[in-house]
């Protein structure tokens, strides 16, 4: 579904991605992994275009987008649930759900679906966004990526400074939204990571390092400790 070929990022004069390379196939859990400031983010950008790279390809469901406005990526299928949730705080669940559209009636073909997902915001759908608890905005976030119809979601740090209850709500909902949709997984908690996702992809410096089963991962303490600095 997803290749990407020894891509290389600047963002202003900083060259983030020095040749990153991965690839998906349908119906995956992929996982980023990496330490901070590692390239896994800049990477989820460059696949949707907000940052182009300069060099290297990115071909997804056969046609290449590198060079393609992040609108044009994003309506041949791809969803983007980013870092810090940055949903519209003003507008109610409904109203960012329904903004979410790419063509008239997405949501209300989607609905169902969504608040079966996350009953949560049935309940709270004409609350505003910005009275919204941090895993409420986290659940509303990704229920915005579903809306149109997505072959991919990029999914960035969903569990960042959730309670362990709702991350773990969270993982059912990602386990769930994986028997419809293809995912790549960006997520610091390898914890979480290594639950959910089948195969990994290490950045580091900028760098696509390793890759694998999640399952040998797990068993591997010390590239755990060599790139993850954790274990």
């Amino acid at each position: 579904m997803l290749k990407v070929e020894g891509i290389h990022t600047y963002i202003g004069q900083f060259h983030i991605l020095e040749g990153v390379s991965l690839d998906v196939q349908k119906g995956e859990i992929i996982s980023l992994l990496g330490r901070n400031g590692a390239g896994k983010t800049t990477t989820l950008k460059s696949i949707l275009g907000l940052t182009p790279p300069s060099k290297g390809k990115v071909v997804f469901d056969g046609v290449e987008v590198q060079g393609r406005r992040p609108f044009d990526i994003a309506a041949m299928g791809i969803g983007f649930v980013p870092e810090h949730r940055a949903i519209f705080r003003d507008l109610s669940v409904l109203e960012n759900l329904k903004i979410a559209e790419r063509k008239k009636g997405d949501f209300a073909r989607k609905e169902q679906f969504i608040f079966e997902l996350f009953p949560d915001l049935k309940r709270l759908i004409k609350l505003a966004g910005t009275n919204l608890s941090g895993g409420q905005q986290q659940m509303l976030a990704m229920a915005r990526a579903l809306v149109a119809d997505n072959k991919l979601l990029l999914i960035d740090e969903p569990s960042e400074g959730l309670a362990p209850v709702i991350i773990e709500q969270m993982m059912e909902a990602i386990r769930e939204l994986s028997a419809e949709t293809t995912i790549i997984l960006v997520e610091q908690n390898f914890l979480v990571a290594s639950q959910l996702a089948n195969r990994y992809f290490i950045i580091d410096e900028g760098q696509s390092v390793k890759t694998g089963l999640m399952a040998e991962l797990r068993e591997d303490r010390e590239t755990i400790q060599k790139y993850l600095g954790t274990g």
